[in-house]
């Protein structure tokens, strides 16, 4: 395991030992509203904190953009992007869909990344190049060749409703054309899954960094593609994702385009 990695996944252990020690007293925690339909807990700020001391022991110089802290001022060529607690609405109704992600973006280019289920202790990996593994076995997306046969996840746009009607077409088409959707609340771990070939594709509007750039390194080192709506790699920046497996990627492209509004066609 790169040496970088091997922090990455002792920092995401840590952090779900505070999630899994939080989990058992759910009520007792603090939990504010950052927005609409956003919520942040005590756990979220703790995790997030472990994760940042455990890379900073060993990398003092590298830069931070973490979910709850923002993005640390110091210029670096290695910037790690961390979501301590991606889907913390379902961690705080005790639905166990939930994960850390932390990714590392060296020159702009994404190089590490760890997902990390701590309710099931599973452990996805990725070093650019070197493959994606699960709890160190191998892992591909699925061989699915045709949309009918596919198993999709998406994400609702839940914070931001300027895009709902349009996602709700997407929505409605993607239903007719395919075997079932799957909307669990967690992106990052969502795109674990297609790495792994539980899912089939994936598709969402409006989400941040933390919650694409471990899973989309993840998704390309297990043979799958990865892009935004326009077929382009600007989906780290936009936050507009579309992942799949090779040959029914162009196929959710082409469905999901016929329902865009113009500013997301581009």
């Amino acid at each position: 395991m790169h040496p970088m990695l091997n922090i990455a996944v002792k920092a995401a252990r840590r952090a779900g030992a505070i999630i899994n020690r939080a989990s058992q007293d759910i009520n007792s925690l603090t939990i504010k509203s950052k927005n609409f339909n956003d919520f942040v807990s005590e756990v979220d700020v703790a995790a997030e904190l472990e994760i940042i001391n455990t890379l900073k022991d060993v990398y003092p110089t590298h830069g931070f953009l973490g979910e709850e802290s923002g993005k640390t001022s110091h210029q670096s060529d290695f910037i790690w992007i961390i979501d301590p607690l991606d889907g913390t609405t379902n961690f705080l109704h005790n639905f166990p869909q939930y994960c850390v992600s932390i990714a590392l973006q060296h020159k702009g280019e994404i190089t590490q990344a760890v997902i990390y289920e701590p309710n099931r202790n599973d452990l996805y990996t990725a070093t650019k190049g070197r493959g994606a593994f699960l709890n160190d076995k191998r892992i591909r997306v699925s061989k699915c060749n045709k949309l009918q046969d596919a198993l999709i996840g998406t994400g609702f746009p839940f914070r931001d409703l300027q895009y709902l009607d349009d996602y709700l077409s997407m929505f409605k088409s993607m239903l007719q054309k395919t075997s079932g959707i799957r909307r669990a609340g967690s992106a990052a771990l969502d795109l674990a899954y297609v790495a792994n070939g539980s899912l089939d594709g994936f598709w969402e509007i409006g989400l941040s960094p933390w919650d694409v750039a471990a899973g989309g390194l993840l998704i390309q080192e297990a043979g799958g593609m990865v892009s935004d709506f326009s077929g382009q790699q600007d989906w780290l920046e936009s936050g507009h994702i579309l992942v799949a497996t090779p040959k029914i990627h162009d196929d959710m492209r082409e469905l999901i385009s016929k329902h865009l509004p113009k500013k997301l066609s581009k």
